[in-house]
């Protein structure tokens, strides 16, 4: 297997580092190598943050070259739009659609964009857009809406759904552990027009 390489991206507050820890661990379970970078960029909330996750038989490196990524989670439309040259031709694009203005866009200093699905669906790329944060406070906990994004990313790729669940339980607060398990199971179920849903094997 070559390496499989993704972008997270989207602005502090909005749980990119878990998101990543948990993607490095169900990878590390799986039997992968796993190279993943912090979570960069001005973690405080509201603050442009991103991150790389890559797995593979042998990785080598953290870092993504530009038209190499296979997926991006866009937790924040603006800050998702920055790393589009970053990705492969027909990557997987999943995000979120709830509008989280970042600083430099509240201080004036960047205008937020209009039509980004559009825009990333004009170049070619796989689009999954979820309005997480709404489904997060039908589940009770706005906060678990990076979990909603990384159920619909568990869809492609071939991992065991028990593996998933075991490191999101190990990863969350305990009081968290069955809402986060439901909002992941939601996101799982969400199909991209075209797709079936995902064979668990667990």
């Amino acid at each position: 297997m070559g390496t499989t390489s993704i972008w997270l991206a989207g602005v502090g507050g909005q749980g990119l580092v878990l998101t990543t820890r948990i993607l490095t661990g169900v990878a590390f379970r799986e039997g992968w190598d796993v190279k993943a970078t912090d979570v960069v960029g001005l973690a405080q909330r509201g603050g442009k943050v991103w991150g790389t996750v890559r797995f593979g038989t042998k990785v080598h490196s953290p870092l993504i070259s530009r038209g190499q990524g296979d997926f991006l989670l866009s937790f924040e439309d603006l800050e998702g739009l920055r790393w589009m040259e970053f990705l492969k031709p027909a990557a997987t694009i999943i995000m979120g659609r709830d509008v989280i203005f970042p600083n430099r866009v509240l201080l004036e200093k960047e205008e937020y964009p209009d039509n980004v699905v559009s825009q990333f669906r004009a170049q070619g790329f796989r689009v999954t857009a979820l309005p997480t944060k709404t489904m997060a406070k039908e589940l009770g906990n706005a906060r678990l809406a990076n979990t909603i994004l990384l159920g619909n990313l568990s869809r492609h790729l071939s991992w065991q759904l028990e593996s998933w669940e075991d490191v999101i339980s190990q990863n969350v607060p305990p009081k968290t552990i069955e809402g986060n398990l439901k909002a992941f199971a939601q996101g799982r179920k969400l199909v991209f027009p075209g797709e079936s849903p995902p064979e668990d094997r667990g």
